[in-house]
C-alpha cells in the first residue's frame, strides 16, 4: 500500500514537471500580453508626445522607457514564478581544485582572503596560486607569509604585464587539477562555498563546464553608496543570474568567484584581452556548445566601491565589457535558443540606457514643473512588476540565507534608494562605458 502511494506520488510529481522550453515560451507569451496591454493604454500618451517630437520619435522614446522595460520585467517575473529550484543535493565532493587569485596592490586584503580559503569545509585538496600582477606594494611577500601560517598549498607567481587576463593565463599553465576557480583578492568565501560550487558541477550534465557562484556585498555598511549596491547584488544581479540559470545560460561566470573546467578554458585560448574578460570567456564557452550554471548556495562576499569615482569606473567597465563580448561573440551564433535570446537582449541595452539618460531623466525634471510629455502616470506601469520581482527574489534569497545560517542585514533606506533611484545612476554610467569602447579609450581596471 505504501509503495503504491509512493509511486502515485512520484507519478504525480512527474506530471507537474514543466520543461525548460515550456517555461521559456510561457514567459515570452505572458510578457507579450503585458506589452500589448501597455501599448493599448499608452496610445493617448504616444499621440500627445508626438505633437511635440513626431510620431516615430515618440514611439522610440516610449518604447525605451516603458514598453521594453515592462516586457523585460514581465518576462523575468514570469520566469521566476515558474522556476522551481530542485532540492539541494549534498554530496561528498573531495576532488582537488586550484584557486587562482590575481592581485594588484592587495597587500591589505590578500591575507584575509587566504584565511577564508583555509577555513573551507571541503574534503578535497585545495591548491592556491596567487598572481602578483605588477603590484607596487608587498602583495607577494604578504601572500607567501599568510599561506605558510595558514598551512595552505600556495604558489606565488609574478606577471609584469598589467591586466587580469594576463595574470590568469600565466597561472593556468601551472594548474594540474580538473577544475580551476577564480577568486578576487578582496573576496571572502563562506565556509561552504567550495563544497557547494564543486558539488554543483559534479552533479551537472557533462556539457556544463562552469558554475558561477553568488557574490554578495561585504562592506555594505560603509556608506550610502555601498548600501545601495548591497541590494543590487542581493536582488538585482541575483535575479538576473537565477533567471539565466533557469534557462541554462548563465551569461557571466564572474571572475570574482566562479569554477571552471580547466581544459574547457584552455581549449578556447584562456581569458581574452578584454576589460570584461570574464564576460567574453563565458560567451565563448557557451558558443562552444557548453553550458554554464549558477549556484546560489555557493556564496562569497566582496568589497564594492565606496566612492562615486570607483563605482563609476567599475560599472562603466562592466558596460564596456558587454560591448566587447557582443563584438567577439554574436548572439545569433550561440547554439542554444535560450542563450541566443538572453545574449540578444544585450543588443538593445545601449538603446535603453541612451533613452533613459537623454529622455527619461530630462522628462523627470520637466514633470516637476508640470510638463508631463515624457514622464507621467503611464511610466508607473512598470513599477508593480518591479516590486513583485524584488519581493520574489527577496523571499528566495532569504531561503538561501536560512540554509547557510546567514542573516539579512536591515537596510531599508538603501532599499528605497535602490528601487527609486538606482537606474538613474546606472544608465548614465553605462552610456559612458559604451562611449569608452566606441572611441577606444584607455582601459582602466582599478
Amino acid at each position: 500500500m505504501n509503495t503504491q502511494k509512493s509511486r502515485q506520488g512520484q507519478s504525480s510529481r512527474k506530471t507537474r514537471y514543466i520543461t525548460i522550453k515550456v517555461k521559456f515560451i510561457t514567459s515570452v507569451v505572458l510578457a507579450l500580453v503585458w506589452l500589448s496591454i501597455s501599448i493599448y493604454f499608452s496610445i493617448p500618451w504616444v499621440k500627445s508626445l508626438a505633437t511635440h517630437v513626431t510620431l516615430p520619435i515618440s514611439i522610440l522614446i516610449i518604447a525605451g522607457i516603458a514598453y521594453i522595460p515592462g516586457y523585460t520585467n514581465a518576462f523575468m517575473v514570469s520566469g521566476l514564478l515558474l522556476d522551481r529550484q530542485p532540492a539541494s543535493r549534498h554530496i561528498c565532493a573531495n576532488i582537488p581544485v586550484t584557486i587562482l587569485v590575481a592581485c594588484y596592490n592587495e597587500e591589505k586584503s590578500i591575507a584575509n582572503t587566504l584565511k577564508y580559503i583555509s577555513m573551507q569545509k571541503y574534503e578535497g585538496k585545495i591548491y592556491v596560486i596567487v598572481i602578483d600582477n605588477n603590484s607596487k606594494d608587498r602583495t607577494s611577500e604578504t601572500a607567501l607569509q599568510a599561506g605558510k601560517e595558514l598551512n595552505l598549498d600556495i604558489k606565488v607567481l609574478f606577471e609584469p604585464k598589467p591586466g587580469k587576463n594576463f595574470a590568469l593565463n600565466t597561472a593556468i599553465d601551472y594548474v594540474k587539477t580538473k577544475y580551476v576557480m577564480t577568486l578576487d583578492a578582496d573576496t571572502l568565501l563562506h565556509n561552504m562555498a567550495i563544497q557547494n560550487i564543486v558539488s554543483r558541477i559534479l552533479i551537472a550534465p557533462d556539457d556544463v563546464c562552469a558554475v558561477a557562484g553568488a557574490v554578495l556585498v561585504r562592506n555594505g555598511r560603509a556608506n550610502l553608496i555601498t548600501k545601495i549596491q548591497e541590494w543590487d547584488y542581493f536582488l538585482g544581479i541575483a535575479s538576473i543570474k537565477r533567471l539565466q540559470g533557469l534557462f541554462q545560460g548563465t551569461l557571466v561566470a564572474q571572475g570574482a568567484f566562479s569554477l571552471y573546467e580547466t581544459e574547457a578554458v584552455k581549449l578556447i585560448g584562456g581569458w581574452p584581452d578584454a576589460i570584461g574578460e570574464d564576460i567574453v570567456l563565458t560567451w565563448k564557452l557557451l558558443k562552444n556548445k557548453r553550458r554554464v550554471y549558477f549556484e546560489p548556495l555557493a556564496v562569497a562576499f566582496t568589497d564594492v566601491p565606496e566612492s562615486a569615482k570607483h563605482f563609476y569606473r567599475q560599472r562603466s567597465r562592466w558596460a564596456r565589457g558587454m560591448i566587447e563580448a557582443l563584438k567577439v561573440v554574436k548572439p545569433w551564433s550561440q547554439p542554444l535558443y535560450t542563450v541566443k535570446y538572453l545574449t540578444g537582449y544585450n543588443l538593445i541595452m545601449p538603446y535603453l540606457d541612451f533613452v533613459y539618460t537623454f529622455c527619461w531623466l530630462p522628462g523627470l525634471v520637466m514633470a516637476f514643473f508640470g510638463c508631463y510629455w515624457i514622464v507621467g502616470l503611464m511610466t508607473l506601469f512598470v513599477l508593480p512588476l518591479a516590486l513583485l520581482q524584488n519581493y520574489i527574489l527577496y523571499r528566495y534569497q532569504k531561503s538561501v540565507f536560512d540554509e547557510l545560517d546567514l542573516k539579512i542585514r536591515k537596510n531599508i533606506f538603501g532599499f528605497i534608494l535602490y528601487v527609486l533611484f538606482y537606474q538613474m545612476i546606472m544608465s548614465p554610467v553605462a552610456v559612458l562605458g559604451y562611449l569608452h569602447e566606441v572611441f577606444s579609450m584607455k582601459r582602466v581596471w582599478k
